[in-house]
């Protein structure tokens, strides 16, 4: 569901609490805190969200039907932006 990677997971002694440190795509975190809501039944919760890094994806957004390319239109969606992408001799003249 989400794509993040688990750095450190600690259990804190004499408790059931457990301390995960993770990285977490931006645009994953959406919606983060409700889906950890529901599939831990309320007993987990982030508690802090820092920016960390910024990470090339794996594969090219101007790739029709790659995960970049679906990951860029629904950004454009949300913003309100047009859908297509506007070729680059099309913004050449505005260099």
């Amino acid at each position: 569901m989400h794509r993040g990677h688990i750095l450190e997971e600690t259990n804190k002694l004499g408790t059931p609490l457990y301390k995960i440190k993770s990285y977490l795509p931006v645009i994953e975190a959406f919606g983060f805190w409700i889906a950890l809501k529901n599939a831990t039944g309320g007993q987990a919760f982030p508690q802090l969200c820092v920016f960390d890094h910024w990470d090339m994806l794996p594969c090219d957004p101007l790739e029709p039907g790659s995960g970049a390319e679906q990951l860029v239109m629904d950004i454009r969606r949300r913003k309100g932006l047009w859908q297509q992408i506007t070729p680059l001799f099309e913004l050449e003249d505005m260099l």
